[in-house]
């Protein structure tokens, strides 16, 4: 019976590398005529499951596993292109720094981004996101006064919270005015992960006898 159970263990691992392998090569003679705009993978994290997703200008997606996959393909079709394969080849690069981010060894992304899907201040506001330093935060005012509208730091919210590059483009370093946690795309329990990575606490992430920190901003 242990025979069995091994031979059959054995076999689904080959058949799952056969199956990697054809994807492989199916993609690459898409990408070898044309036919390839969008490659995507899945990438293992401690917050669960991320779909990644790039062009040939760099990533477009990365995505928590919270919505299917096929859900998040079928948006990519609609923003970007249709023409989307599975290719983790293609994504090594950033399973590797999200890897060694959470690793504790990489405190700066430095993958290409796509940013063309984004448009006016929603891109603006991500690109100023995508500036704040690791271990360090902003508020939303902040964020909006540095895209341009001092005010409209309820439009810089809704940016941050439809942002489609989470982590790479840190919305997680991004916190309420009082120093609060704000909200997240992810939930409330994986910014508070990401921020205790970097070290980071919010005001309202108090421990028992101790008084709050304050999140360090960027000067």
């Amino acid at each position: 019976m242990r025979d069995d159970v091994t031979d059959a263990l054995r076999g689904g691992r080959d058949a799952g590398a056969a199956s990697e392998r054809a994807a492989a090569r199916l993609a690459e003679a898409a990408e070898g005529r044309g036919l390839l705009d969008v490659a995507y993978a899945t990438v293992d994290s401690p917050l669960g499951p991320l779909y990644a997703a790039g062009t040939a200008r760099g990533l477009v997606m990365l995505a928590y596993g919270d919505i299917p996959l096929d859900e998040r393909l079928e948006r990519l079709a609609r923003r970007v292109s249709p023409r989307i394969l599975e290719a983790p080849a293609r994504l090594d690069p950033v399973r590797r720094q999200l890897d060694e981010y959470f690793a504790g060894r990489r405190r700066r992304f430095d993958v290409p981004i796509d940013w063309s899907p984004l448009h006016g201040y929603t891109r603006e506001v991500l690109r100023r996101t995508a500036e704040i330093p690791y271990g360090q935060a902003s508020s939303y005012a902040e964020i909006a006064d540095r895209a341009g509208s001092p005010r409209g730091w309820r439009a810089a919210g809704n940016a941050l919270g439809a942002n489609p590059m989470p982590i790479v483009v840190p919305c997680h370093r991004v916190l309420a005015s009082s120093g609060g946690i704000g909200g997240y795309t992810g939930g409330l329990d994986r910014k508070r992960f990401l921020l205790a990575l970097e070290g980071v606490e919010p005001d309202d992430a108090r421990r028992e006898g101790e008084a709050p920190r304050r999140a360090r901003r960027p000067g």
